[in-house]
């Protein structure tokens, strides 16, 4: 997808506070507004970046889902990640100066080019941008921690019960509904990522509903019972 050559103003996105540092000085906001140079619209189906692709730039998500996935040795795809509005892609290149793994748009979306190079040099003069940088790395970490344990030690309703809520608080944080909301992935890119069958994702969906803890139509998703939900991840798994 070719980008467009256009002037993006940090300093007036409405996403700001989710992907730049906070509490900057005028001075410090114009020399961020001189980062982001591009903008990429990505059609729903196409890849952002591959595996193996030379990596140059962060992505900051300004409209639009994501999934990021590797292709396994037997060929079939692993879904690791869900990503949204606000959030920053990307990262995995920055080790061995190639991404490791597929981006690829759930739904039509445009992204925030951000040439590395170009955050190192800024960061010399706006050190909250590399702590920004840092943090965002951190928080990575201890989702990956939290996937591991994830499909570690708990049963299939503690699992979709911890993805659903980890969504919505998500979304809640853009602005939208903290009840409602519609899935961009399918049953089946929720499986892998869970480490589900498609069967147990639908059956467990099934389950929650004939318990009133949710309504579903489709992809969209009304959670009746936010403790309920709460509660079913915080049940010891040998209970």
């Amino acid at each position: 997808m070719t980008p467009q050559a256009i002037k993006v103003a940090c300093s007036n996105c409405n996403l700001r506070e989710l992907c730049m540092p906070m509490g900057l000085s005028d001075g410090d906001l114009g020399k961020l507004d001189e980062l982001v140079t591009l903008r990429r619209r990505i059609k729903r189906g196409s890849a952002l970046f591959s595996n193996g692709d030379k990596f140059s730039a962060l992505y900051a998500i300004r409209v639009g889902f994501f999934k990021t996935c590797v292709t396994t040795e037997g060929g079939r795809d692993q879904v690791t990640g869900f990503q949204m509005a606000g959030e920053i892609m990307g990262l995995d290149g920055i080790v061995g100066d190639r991404h490791t793994c597929d981006a690829v748009a759930l739904e039509d979306a445009e992204v925030c080019v951000m040439p590395y190079d170009r955050i190192e040099d800024l960061s010399r003069d706006v050190p909250a941008l590399q702590t920004h940088v840092h943090r965002i790395m951190s928080r990575e970490i201890v989702r990956h921690h939290g996937v591991m344990l994830l499909l570690g030690s708990m049963r299939a309703e503690e699992r979709l019960a911890a993805f659903l809520l980890n969504l919505v608080q998500r979304l809640q944080a853009r602005g939208f509904s903290s009840s409602e909301l519609v899935l961009r992935m399918t049953r089946e890119e929720i499986g892998s990522y869970l480490g589900l069958k498609l069967e147990t994702v639908s059956r467990t969906f099934s389950k929650f509903a004939e318990e009133g803890i949710v309504e579903v139509k489709q992809r969209h998703v009304r959670i009746l019972s936010s403790d309920a939900l709460r509660a079913i991840v915080n049940t010891p798994s040998w209970a």
